[in-house]
């Protein structure tokens, strides 16, 4: 597996992605003929999930630090 999938933020699909690396490992036959097909598809499917969550948090983290920009303009115009 490419190196800058193994992160701190895709530890949940570590032991799918292994499984991945091992089956490339069997060689490129076995790759070539579909061999690896379905762990690479739960591959894909973990990291979307992952990806997904962090968008959430990402996007809850931003939400609340805009409504707390706005109560500050708001206390700054009420005081001007």
């Amino acid at each position: 597996m490419h190196p800058h999938l193994h992160t701190k933020t895709n530890r949940g699909c570590e032991e799918v992605m292994t499984a991945l690396d091992e089956c490339h490992a069997q060689g490129f036959i076995h790759k070539l003929f579909g061999g690896c097909n379905d762990i690479k598809t739960q591959v894909n499917k973990c990291l979307r999930a992952e990806r997904l969550e962090r968008t959430a948090k990402n996007r809850e983290m931003a939400k609340q630090k805009r409504e707390k920009t706005l109560a500050m303009w708001k206390e700054i115009d009420e005081n001007s």
